[in-house]
């Protein structure tokens, strides 16, 4: 006689799609999907994603953090940010640290602007409870709908070439120049040739589609520079999980310990940066996930969209309070997805698998930044890809999504960027006889990035 009885994994991990605490749960039969699928794609988007783990601690730790306590806060922050997105939304939606985000934390704010780390790590937290507040009472949707697409669409790009100009750099591939202000630099410099090698190698993994490209495109090039002595193998691979104490609450701290340095015009302009940047990023990616797993309804909205705008924006919040930049929606997802994932199940492995990383810190020192020059080098290409979404024969578009992109990587500095593109919309529409097209807060922007551009820059 078969038996019936099931232990706890059975009974809880049937793969019959309408078994088990989950699978009612996040209503697996509705959506289609089972256990197998939902574990398959959040394996997916763990692979396809986990390169943030490492690549964040490098680019925070230019900017003097603790690399150590960055790798348990970044780690932590995926954590918390999936597990609201999961069980909030549960929508198959993973939320890490933002590549571009961090860059302008590190490379504009801290080093370009000369705001020290703790006070940058303040203007997160702002921005995060001002995104919770905008969210709540659905302001964030009004804001998103006065800006506009080419605008959004040149945020993106230019993002991705401030990444990837930060990643040529770092490998040597770009060099100072006194007379051009940049040149090639030596390309058989084992450095540099190390990461010629892992680009290719990602180049390769992308084309043939496997899953997570970058992430193993990274752990291939740290192996070969092991291998051939350019890198230093790490004294263990497992080890206690890094202390968070050194940036831990440190957000709210550093509101009472630097108030001077705290509210200030340049903090005020960083927060509005990452506002608006936060927009944009988690707009693009949400809208770009919804659609690739059906999410969006014959009205063109999106299903259960504030619920996953309150993740993300509680995610933020979060992510500041353990110590690292803003948190966001990632456009990786859609491996997940395109593995079978259709429900925060998925995201919920992604979690789980995170939590399995914090032990692997000891591998921070073979992610040198010769081997996340490729990582930040193909975002770049990827979220540049998106400029053909930009209508470039309508000069009120193409003039300040130019410049906006443009400017990003030119200035080192995303803030001036966004500020040129927000400030030339409304200028070309003016010169064209349509300034009433263009929303009041538009021009209130272009006041206030006028003022920071005489007193502040």
């Amino acid at each position: 006689m078969e038996r019936t009885d099931k232990g706890f994994l059975a009974r809880y991990f049937d793969s019959r799609s309408d078994k088990g605490f989950f699978a009612r749960y996040f209503n697996f039969q509705a959506e289609g999907t089972s256990y197998r699928a939902e574990i398959i794609g959040g394996v997916t988007t763990f692979l396809a994603i986990s390169y943030i783990i490492f690549v964040n601690p490098e680019v925070l730790g230019d900017a003097g953090m603790e690399k150590g306590a960055v790798y348990t806060a970044t780690v932590l922050s995926m954590i918390i940010g999936c597990l609201l997105m999961a069980f909030v939304a549960r929508y198959p939606m993973a939320i890490a640290p933002s590549m571009g985000l961090n860059a302008y934390f590190s490379y504009s704010v801290v080093i370009g602007m000369g705001i020290s780390w703790e006070t940058a790590l303040t203007g997160t937290l702002f921005s995060g409870i001002i995104f919770v507040f905008i969210t709540l009472f659905k302001i964030r949707e009004l804001i998103l709908n006065i800006i506009p697409q080419s605008l959004k669409v040149a945020n993106a790009c230019g993002l991705g070439l401030f990444i990837a100009f930060i990643g040529l750099q770092g490998s040597g591939i770009i060099v100072d120049n006194e007379a051009t202000l940049v040149t090639l630099g030596n390309l058989t410099v084992p450095t540099t040739a190390l990461t010629i090698f892992g680009l290719i190698l990602t180049f390769f993994f992308m084309v043939r589609r496997i899953p997570g490209a970058i992430f193993l495109g990274m752990a291939a090039t740290s192996i070969l520079g092991i291998l051939t002595g350019v890198i230093q193998p790490p004294s263990s691979i497992i080890s206690h999980v890094p202390s968070i104490a050194p940036i831990f609450g440190v957000a709210f701290t550093n509101i009472f310990t630097s108030p001077a340095e705290v509210f200030t015009p340049h903090l005020a302009i960083v927060v509005i940066t990452f506002l608006i940047v936060e927009f944009f990023d988690t707009a693009a990616a949400l809208i770009a996930v919804a659609t690739y797993a059906g999410f969006i309804n014959d009205k063109g909205e999106i299903r259960h969209a504030n619920r996953a705008l309150f993740s993300d924006a509680s995610s933020i919040l979060a992510g500041a309070t353990v110590g690292v930049s803003p948190t966001s929606v990632l456009i990786e997802s859609t491996t997940g997805i395109e593995s079978g994932a259709r429900t925060g199940f998925s995201t919920l492995i992604v979690a789980i698998l995170c939590c399995f990383a914090l032990f692997f810190s000891p591998l921070l020192q073979v992610v040198t930044p010769n081997v996340t020059a490729p990582a930040l080098i193909v975002l770049g290409i990827l979220m540049l890809s998106e400029a053909r979404h930009i209508d470039w024969s309508r000069l009120e578009n193409s003039i300040p999504a130019f410049f906006t992109m443009i400017m990003m990587p030119l200035t080192y500095n995303i803030a001036v960027g966004t500020a040129l593109g927000l400030m030339l919309y409304p200028t070309i529409m003016f010169f064209q006889g349509r300034a009433r097209e263009v929303h009041a807060l538009l021009y209130v922007l272009f006041v206030i990035f006028l003022l920071y551009f005489v007193f502040l820059v």
